[in-house]
Order: structure tokens, then C-alpha cells, then sequence
């Protein structure tokens, strides 16, 4: 079963009630997703897979730093079996961390740089922010690291997801205090550790998102697949390492999808214009690109990917024609 706006399938082997978690395997697809589209016309052969291993290692890797994860075990090459909660309708009845398991309906950002791509640049321009949100006096340039991370939240319900307060996620998550401290405490943690990866493996962890269940016994379980190019924004020597190409591509092209404007306008998702395909060149750079990242990230020489500084030469190439 795909997962609106997914690049992953879920598959239920175990339905989660009130009282218990199920269990559900994952499998992480060729598939991307730009625009809040969905997925997109395109497969990226190798993507899934490479992502996958990503996943386990940073999964692994959080656990051994203490932090609960809904990982349960590898089912090689590209599938994951995880533990999973239900996903109660928080406009049918507010939630309270006494539901029983559920996953919070909201996204926890984190970010360390402000590169090229980040909304945050959009937003400041836009009035939607002000630096003193940034915990900046200024306007920041374009690639600027911030001295702290930034904790930010969004909904994940909506057609296209809102950034709220911290005060509406509490609210929208069913969390107390308590919850809620914990909540920005783990995230920063799961920041600290992924960030401090990337740093020894030579790349920038700009930004990236994450997922929590709460549980039957109400603690808080990371979710979803931190660390990986779908969730995360890595650079290496200033080149993205992940979808924010193809996005890039498609708006200098001139074949960006308005997808804000669709949804504003009413138009039904099954009358939405299909995207344009990549040019054929962008497959074979962009398999490279993620299988070299994925090599270099978990030190596992599994496909004989260029290195990344070869990769991400192919990338400029590409985007300098």
C-alpha cells in the first residue's frame, strides 16, 4: 500500500489497536516526491535500496545512543519490519496521550544551516518569518550555519503541510509538558548524533525532519527514516546529495508543478497535470549520486559506486549543461 507522498510502501502484518502496537514492513521504493505532489513520473533505479541501508544504520545508531526507535529487524535489500501505531483523526476527537498508541500527527524540523532550498529564505522574504524566529538579528545569507539548531513543527495531515507554534503542535499532538520537552530533547539528540555522523564522513547535515509514536505505554518512539535523503538535506562541498536536484531542475526548467495553487483553486488530485519526466541523463548520475551517498554514510562498499567526490562532479555537470 503507497503512502500519499510517500516514497515508501507499507505493508500491515499486524493491525495496532487502543492497547497494542502492530507491526508493519516498509519498503522503501526507486520512487521520489517533489512538490508535494506525490511520487513523480520517474523511478530512480537503486534509490530504494540505498536509502534502506541508510535507514538501518542510522536506526542502529540512534538505539546504541539510547534513543527508542519503532525498528524492529532488516528484511534485506530494501524492506524494513517496524513497529506501528494507529493514526487516529485528530479533527474527529483531540488527541491526549492517554488515547492509547497513536502516531503524533505533526513533523519536529531541525535545522543547522540555511543552504540553498531551505524554506526559511522563502519565508523570511515572505514576511512569514523574522530573523528574531531564527535566533538571528539579521537576515541570514544563503548557506549561513546557525550558532544553535532550530526546532520547528508542522502538521502532516494537511494537503500541504503547515508550520505552527510550538504552543498549537503541543496542542495538535496530545502532548503534556512533560511530552513535550521530552520531544524537542530527543529531536535534538537525534540532530546531535546524525550531524555528528555526516561530519565524520565529510558532509553537511543541514536540516532534516522527524516522526514520533506515542505508545501504549506513553513514551515517545521515534519514527519514519531520519538520516536519510528523504527526510534529511546532506550536502558534500556544496552539492545536494538527494531530491533537491530534481526539484531545482524542474523549476528552472519551467515544469514545476503548482501544486499551492491547485489545491487553492479546488482542483481535484486525479485533474492535476502530469509531471514532465527527468531528462534521461539524470537517471544514472542521480543512481550514482544515492549509492555513493549510501556507501559513504554506512561504509559499506555494496554496489562499487563512484566516491562521492566523483558523484557529486557528475551532479554539477549535469546542472551546468
Amino acid at each position: 500500500m503507497p503512502i500519499l507522498n510517500s516514497t515508501k510502501d507499507l505493508h500491515i502484518v499486524e493491525p495496532p489497536t487502543a492497547t497494542r502496537e502492530g507491526v508493519g514492513v516498509f519498503a522503501y521504493t526507486d520512487h521520489y516526491s517533489v512538490f508535494h505532489y506525490g511520487r513523480m513520473p520517474d523511478s530512480i533505479p537503486g534509490k530504494g535500496e540505498a536509502t534502506c541501508r541508510m535507514a538501518v544504520f542510522n536506526f542502529t545508531m540512534l538505539e546504541e545512543a539510547g534513543i527508542r526507535t519503532h525498528f524492529r529487524r532488516v528484511i534485506a535489500p530494501n524492506r524494513i519490519e517496524v513497529t506501528l501505531a494507529r493514526r487516529p483523526d485528530p479533527a474527529a476527537r483531540s488527541l491526549t496521550r492517554d488515547c492509547g498508541n497513536y502516531l503524533l500527527p505533526l513533523q519536529v524540523l531541525f535545522r543547522n544551516e540555511l543552504p540553498p532550498g531551505s524554506s526559511v529564505h522563502r519565508r523570511l522574504a515572505a514576511g512569514e518569518l523574522t530573523p528574531a524566529d531564527v535566533g538571528l538579528d539579521k537576515v541570514p545569507a544563503v548557506g549561513q550555519r546557525l550558532e544553535q539548531p532550530l526546532i520547528e513543527y508542522a502538521t502532516t495531515r494537511d494537503d500541504i503541510n503547515r508550520f505552527i507554534t510550538p504552543g498549537q503542535a503541543q496542542r495538535l499532538a496530545g502532548l503534556d509538558g512533560e511530552h513535550f520537552r521530552a520531544l524537542r530533547e530527543i529531536t535534538l539528540k537525534v540532530n546531535e548524533v546524525l550531524t555528528g555522523h555526516a561530519a565524520k564522513v565529510g558532509l553537511n547535515h543541514c536540516d532534516g525532519k522527524v516522526e514520533y509514536l506515542m505508545t501504549s505505554d506513553q513514551e515517545l518512539m521515534l519514527a519514519d527514516s531520519p538520516g536519510t535523503p528523504d527526510e534529511s538535506r546532506l550536502m558534500f562541498n556544496g552539492v545536494h546529495c538527494g531530491k533537491q536536484i530534481l526539484r531545482d531542475w524542474y523549476v528552472s526548467s519551467g515544469h514545476e508543478i503548482p501544486v499551492n495553487r491547485l489545491i487553492a483553486d479546488g482542483v481535484p488530485r486525479n485533474q492535476w497535470p502530469r509531471p514532465a519526466a527527468l531528462p534521461p541523463a539524470y537517471l544514472p548520475v542521480m543512481t550514482d549520486l544515492y549509492q555513493s551517498l549510501s556507501e559513504t554514510w554506512t561504509g559499506e562498499r555494496r554496489w562499487n559506486a563512484p566516491d562521492l567526490p566523483t558523484a557529486t562532479r557528475a551532479v554539477t555537470g549535469l546542472i551546468n549543461r
